[in-house]
């Protein structure tokens, strides 16, 4: 998966060289986290409370998702269930 690409014309002049948090405009301490780029090539950053809710949460590959279950298959009864109770 790339890079996020961000709009350079929704940005300050601060966030488009790095100065500020792309998100919070933050700028102290200067955001370190690359989150993204411009179309030309430029990193964007963001601080270190705001990196998580803007980066891109990997999507598992095809290979490593979790095994098929028998989730939807009916559970029996026990067989002492099943049996007749007689008094």
């Amino acid at each position: 998966m790339g890079e996020l690409t961000f709009d350079p014309g929704a940005l300050t002049a601060a966030q488009r060289d790095g100065d500020a948090c792309v998100v919070c405009h933050k700028k102290w301490p200067r955001p370190r986290v690359r989150v993204g780029r411009l179309p030309e090539g430029q990193g964007v950053f963001a601080c270190d409370e705001c990196a998580p809710a803007i980066r891109p949460v990997p999507r598992p590959r095809r290979g490593d998702r979790e095994p098929g279950t028998n989730a939807g298959i009916p559970v029996r009864e026990p067989e002492s269930a099943r049996t007749a109770v007689t008094t």
